[in-house]
C-alpha cells in the first residue's frame, strides 16, 4: 500500500471519531493525526519492526489469546512466556481448565503472583463453558461482561482471535496516546479515562487492525518506554507532541497516590527440617486459595504442633517480611518452629505438610515461596522465584 493511501484509509476511519475527539482534544493534535496517517505509520512500523514471534501470535485461537492477556497484566513478556507454555500444556483447551480443580490452576500459576487472576481465569473459563458453549464471543461487549475480562482484554480477544475492529487501552497504549497528544490530567480520572477511550477508538484504522493493534502495543513496551524513551526510533516523532514540547519525562501525569495503610500479621513455619506444615487459605480475602504458613495466636506454637502429631523443639524470631499489595502493606512477623513428627494427625483437607524440593511446584504467595526456598540447602535453590 502506498503511503497516500494508507493515509486516505485513516483518515476515513477516524472522520466518524473526529468530533467526538476535538471536543476533548486541543484541535491541532487530533488534525495532525488525521492528515499524517497516524495509523498507517504505526502499520508499517510494526510489519517492520514490531514484535512476531511471541508464542500467542502464532494462534487465533480465543483461548490462547485471552490466556495471554491474563498473564501479561502487570507482568512483562520474558516472565510470562515459560509460566504460557506451561499452563498450556497442562490446560490445553478451555475445556479442560474449567473442569480442573482450583488448586491445579493455582499450581500452575504458582510464581507468576497476582493470584486473583488465575482465580478469575477459573471462574470465566467455568462461565464460558456454561453459559455459552465454550466460546467466546467475537463482541467485545460481551466478552467485557466475564469475571476478570475488563473492556481492553474483551477487545484483544476481538482483535486477535477475530479480527474485529476494537480499541485496546492497556498501559503501554496510554502511554503512547498521552505523548504524542499531549494529555494532561485534569481533576477528574474518570474523564480522563473517557477521553482516552474516545481518542483510541478515533484512530483505529478501517483495515489492518491487528498489525496496529500489536503495533500500538509493541511502541509503549519497546520505544515509547516508561524512562528515556527511544524517540529517534519512533514512527510518530514527527507528529509527538511531548517530544516537540520536550515533556516525555513528565507524559502520562503521574498519580498522587496517598500513604497506604501498615497491617501486621503473624505466621508460624512448623518445620522438621525436611517438610513444612501450610495452611490453604480461604477461597476469599488475600492469597486466596493459596497455600501458605498458618497465622499464630499467642502461645499457640506447641498446640499446633501437638495437633498434628509434632514435639516442639525449639522456636527462632525470623526477620519480618514486608509485602506490598494494591491497597495496604503487610509485615508478617515470622516464628520458625522446629519440630519432631512422632505421629500424624487425622487428615484435613486445608493442611499440607509440604516436602521442600515441592516449593516451587506448590501454590504459594511469591514472599513464602521466597523464605521457604532459604530452609533447602543452596545446590536445591536454582528454581528463583521471578
Amino acid at each position: 500500500m502506498h503511503a497516500d493511501q494508507g493515509c486516505r484509509l485513516a483518515a476515513s476511519a477516524q472522520a466518524a471519531g473526529r468530533c467526538a475527539v476535538s471536543s476533548m482534544l486541543p484541535p491541532m493534535n487530533a488534525a495532525v493525526a488525521v492528515s499524517s496517517g497516524f495509523a498507517a505509520r504505526v502499520v508499517a512500523w510494526q510489519k517492520a519492526n514490531g514484535r512476531h514471534d511471541l508464542p500467542w501470535q502464532q494462534t487465533r485461537d480465543p483461548y490462547h489469546v485471552w490466556l495471554s492477556e491474563i498473564m501479561l497484566q502487570q507482568t512483562q513478556v520474558r516472565s510470562v512466556i515459560p509460566y504460557y507454555q506451561r499452563f498450556r500444556a497442562r490446560f490445553p483447551t478451555l475445556e479442560a481448565l474449567a473442569a480442573a480443580p482450583l488448586t491445579s490452576v493455582l499450581e500452575a500459576w504458582a510464581g507468576l503472583g497476582y493470584y486473583a487472576r488465575a482465580r478469575n481465569l477459573h471462574r470465566c473459563a467455568q462461565t464460558v463453558v456454561r453459559l455459552h458453549g465454550g466460546q467466546f464471543s467475537s463482541d467485545p461487549q460481551i466478552n467485557a461482561r466475564l469475571p476478570g475480562i475488563g473492556r481492553s482484554t474483551a477487545a484483544a480477544i476481538s482483535v486477535f482471535a477475530f479480527g474485529r475492529r476494537a480499541a485496546i487501552l492497556d498501559a503501554n497504549v496510554r502511554r503512547v496516546l498521552a505523548r504524542c497528544f499531549a494529555l494532561d490530567d485534569s481533576t477528574s480520572p474518570a474523564a480522563d479515562r473517557r477521553r482516552m477511550w474516545v481518542l483510541a477508538e478515533a484512530l483505529l484504522p478501517a483495515t489492518d487492525i491487528e498489525a496496529y493493534s500489536q503495533g500500538m502495543m509493541d511502541l509503549g513496551a519497546t520505544v515509547c518506554v516508561h524512562r528515556q524513551p527511544a524517540c529517534n526510533r519512533c514512527p510518530l516523532v514527527s507528529v509527538c507532541s511531548a517530544k516537540q514540547q520536550g515533556r516525555q519525562a513528565e507524559l502520562p501525569g503521574r498519580v498522587t497516590k496517598k500513604p497506604l495503610p501498615e497491617r501486621r500479621e503473624s505466621v508460624i513455619m512448623l518445620t522438621d527440617g525436611r517438610q513444612v506444615l501450610l495452611e490453604r487459605r480461604p477461597a476469599s480475602g488475600i492469597w486466596g486459595g493459596l497455600l501458605s504458613l498458618p497465622e499464630l495466636a499467642a502461645g499457640s506454637a506447641d498446640a499446633l504442633a501437638q495437633r498434628h502429631g509434632c514435639r516442639l523443639l525449639a522456636t527462632t524470631e525470623l526477620p519480618a517480611i514486608n509485602h506490598r499489595f494494591t491497597h495496604f502493606r503487610l509485615t508478617l512477623a515470622i516464628l520458625r518452629a522446629d519440630v519432631q513428627i512422632i505421629g500424624r494427625a487425622a487428615g484435613e483437607d486445608r493442611w499440607q505438610w509440604l516436602p521442600l524440593e515441592r516449593i516451587a511446584e506448590a501454590a504459594l504467595p511469591t514472599p513464602i515461596m521466597r523464605l521457604l526456598r532459604s530452609l533447602r540447602p543452596p545446590e536445591d535453590r536454582s528454581d528463583a522465584v521471578s
